[in-house]
C-alpha cells in the first residue's frame, strides 16, 4: 500500500509538471505564430508534421493525448450545465492557453484518487485513528475534485477585478481622445494600444471584431458577456443606447467615467466598513490569547505556587 501510494503521488506530480509544460509549449507556439504574422511571415505548408510531432518528448506525446481522452470520457458523464459553467468560467478567465473544459474535467477525474492516497499516507505517517484517517482521505478527495474549478474561478475573479480597476482610466482616455476630435472607433484603437492587461486585450478584440465586419453594438455586447463585469456592462448598455438615440458619445463617456469612479469609491468604502467585523475573529483567536498569557500568566503562576505551598 505504501509503494502504491508513492507511485500515485509521483504520478500526480508528473501530471502537474506536464500540464505546466504543455501550457508553456502552447503559449510559446502562440507567441512564435503571432511574431511571424507580425513580421509578414507565412506558414510553410511543406513542413513535415510527423517530424514536428516526433521532435516532442515521448512522455508528452503519450501523456497529453491520454489526458485529452480522459477529458472526453469525463465529458460524457458530466451534465451539460456543469460543462457550460466551466466554459463560461474559462471565458471570464480569458481562455488561458492550455486550459479547456475537457482538460479541467480530466483533472477533476484524476486528482481525487491521487490526493486521497496522499491523504491516507499522511494519516498513516501521523498515526491518526481510523475516524480521522477516513476524514483526511475524504477531505483530500474533495479538495482534488474541486481544486481545478477553484483555480479557474480564482483566475476569472482576478481578471474581472483587474478590468474593474482599470476601467475608469480607460473611459477617461476614451473621453479625452473623442473630445480631441477622433471618432469612437479610432479612439478605441488608441486606448486598446495604450492600455495594458485584461481590459486592453478585450478592447483590442472589440476593435478586431469591428474591423472584421461585426457591428459596434454587437461587438460591445459580446464584450460585456465575455467579461461579466457590472461596470463594463453598464458602459456597454450606455454606448448602445447612445448609438441608437444619437446621443453625443463624448458626453456619455464623461458621465460613465464619473459614475464608475463613484462606484469604485463606494466599493472601497464598503470594504473599509467591513474591516472591523473581519478583524474580530483574528483578534479573538490570535491576539487576545497572547495578551492573556502575558498579563495573567505571572499571576496564575504565583497563585499556583501559593496554593501549592499551603
Amino acid at each position: 500500500m505504501l509503494a502504491f501510494g508513492l507511485v500515485a503521488t509521483f504520478l500526480a506530480i508528473v501530471l502537474l509538471v506536464f500540464f505546466a509544460y504543455d501550457y508553456q509549449q502552447e503559449r510559446s507556439g502562440l507567441k512564435r505564430t503571432l511574431r511571424g504574422v507580425g513580421k509578414g511571415g507565412v506558414a510553410d505548408d511543406r513542413v513535415d508534421v510527423r517530424k514536428q510531432q516526433l521532435a516532442a518528448p515521448v512522455v508528452s506525446r503519450a501523456f497529453i493525448p491520454a489526458l485529452k481522452a480522459a477529458g472526453r470520457g469525463a465529458r460524457r458523464f458530466t451534465p451539460m450545465d456543469v460543462f457550460k459553467r466551466l466554459e463560461e468560467e474559462l471565458t471570464y478567465a480569458g481562455n488561458p492557453p492550455g486550459w479547456d473544459a475537457e482538460r479541467i474535467l480530466a483533472f477533476k477525474l484524476l486528482l481525487p484518487p491521487g490526493l486521497a492516497i496522499l491523504g491516507f499516507l499522511l494519516a498513516r505517517f501521523a498515526e491518526l485513528d481510523t475516524l480521522l484517517t477516513i476524514a483526511t482521505i475524504g477531505l483530500f478527495a474533495v479538495v482534488g475534485y474541486y481544486l481545478p474549478e477553484w483555480l479557474v474561478r480564482s483566475a476569472a475573479e482576478k481578471r474581472q477585478s483587474q478590468i474593474r480597476r482599470t476601467l475608469p482610466d480607460a473611459l477617461d482616455l476614451l473621453s479625452i481622445t473623442v473630445e480631441a476630435g477622433l471618432s469612437f472607433d479610432a479612439a478605441l484603437v488608441r486606448v486598446a494600444r495604450n492600455m495594458r492587461g485584461a481590459l486592453g486585450e478585450e478592447l483590442y478584440r472589440v476593435v478586431q471584431e469591428i474591423q472584421l465586419g461585426k457591428s459596434r453594438s454587437e461587438a460591445l455586447r459580446d464584450l460585456g458577456e465575455r467579461t461579466n463585469v457590472d461596470d463594463l456592462r453598464s458602459f456597454v448598455l450606455a454606448m448602445v443606447q447612445a448609438e441608437v438615440f444619437g446621443i453625443p458619445i463624448a458626453n456619455v463617456l464623461k458621465i460613465q467615467a464619473g459614475e464608475i469612479r463613484l462606484r469604485k469609491r463606494q466599493r472601497a468604502e464598503e470594504q473599509a466598513q467591513k474591516l472591523p467585523v473581519k478583524i474580530v475573529f483574528p483578534l479573538i483567536l490570535g491576539i487576545f490569547p497572547a495578551i492573556f498569557v502575558v498579563l495573567l500568566g505571572p499571576a496564575a503562576i504565583q497563585i499556583f505556587e501559593a496554593l501549592g505551598s499551603t
